[in-house]
């Protein structure tokens, strides 16, 4: 048995390579086994998977001009709209070749960017005026920002302008462009009371980390820095982050491990990130790994709490029922720290 698999109440691999879900297996394959891009069985099951549910009823769900549910800046309707669609899209592993993805991806380019660079939170049906700076934020610039540069586009001037932006507004170096829902440098958020927002930082750490390192520039070195810090400045597995409007409790949401993952932020996220940036050897991992294990069932899987039943253009899975999706997550943390 492989390392990461030591600690499991069983083994779970065998269910997340099931060709009864191409996706999962797609994913596992890559994530867990280490395959190549180009590895028959990763192909098979990646070409399987875009036939299959869920990626295939997002994509049927697609205009041709490669928007969702109405044209214009593309956050409308949660979790239909453009924006989230494509989000959604990266997080399922669909395939940065197929056209409709490709569509999607210049599409959200064209509409859904600031003239400040990054990602604007509008819903507005206007195709002829991008979004105002005033919407841009962190969790959707960075949940955007990770499937640009997953598909396949972080050499796209835009996608640098977006990653720029959200450089400089987590350090605040350079010319920031503060607005209503940046409002200043680590990760203050005005949906979060204007506090530093622990969900718009993971998401924002995902995104850089996913920038291949010989890539990263002396800027965004520093904002991943930066991010690492903020997370591991509590314990992620207590989640007592900066909490505005008079809460002195965390968002249960922290607690409710799910797929996919739209705004909200859950313990396990923090590790994925954490992860990514290289983060995992840190020992104040040890308390929220330890919070991870204790959530698997007898079999070594982990159940879908947070799945957006009913709000999107597919159920992935089943309430509260053990989720190969959730799984295929905590098993790549697991993966990493090995």
């Amino acid at each position: 048995m492989d390392d990461w698999r030591d600690r499991l109440r069983g083994d779970p691999l065998p269910w997340l390579l099931d060709e009864a879900n191409p996706a999962v297996r797609h994913l596992a394959l890559r994530q867990l086994l280490d395959r190549p891009a180009d590895d028959p069985d990763v192909v098979t099951a990646r070409d399987a998977a875009s036939r299959a549910n869920p990626i295939a009823a997002i994509l049927a769900a697609q205009d041709p001009a490669g928007w969702w549910e109405k044209p214009g800046h593309g956050y409308a309707t949660k979790y239909r709209g453009t924006t989230w669609s494509l989000i959604f899209l990266d997080q399922l592993g669909a395939d940065p070749a197929e056209p409709r993805v490709r569509a999607a991806c210049a599409y959200v380019l064209a509409h859904s960017q600031a003239p400040t660079g990054g990602f604007g939170c509008s819903g507005a049906n206007v195709e002829t005026r991008p979004p105002p700076p005033g919407t841009v934020i962190h969790c959707l610039n960075g949940n955007l920002l990770r499937a640009l540069i997953g598909f396949g586009w972080l050499d796209d001037e835009r996608v640098g302008r977006a990653i720029a932006w959200e450089a400089t507004a987590i350090t605040g170096e350079g010319q920031p462009h503060w607005n209503a829902a940046t409002p200043g440098p680590g990760f203050r958020c005005g949906a979060n009371d204007g506090l530093p927002c622990a969900w718009g930082a993971a998401k924002a750490l995902l995104a850089l980390a996913r920038i291949p390192p010989v890539q990263r520039t002396p800027a965004v070195k520093r904002a991943i820095a930066a991010s690492v810090d903020f997370l591991l400045s509590r314990d992620p597995a207590v989640a007592d982050y900066p909490m505005g409007y008079g809460n002195t409790k965390p968002n249960g949401s922290w607690f409710r491990l799910g797929f996919p993952s739209g705004y909200v932020t859950d313990v396990l996220q923090v590790l994925e990130a954490l992860v990514e940036a290289g983060a995992g050897g840190d020992a104040r991992l040890a308390h929220a790994v330890e919070w991870l294990l204790a959530q698997q069932d007898g079999q070594g899987r982990w159940a879908n709490r947070y799945g957006y039943a009913g709000k999107m253009w597919v159920d992935i899975d089943p309430p509260g029922a053990p989720s190969r999706w959730v799984t295929l997550r905590a098993c790549r943390v697991l993966h990493g720290l090995a």
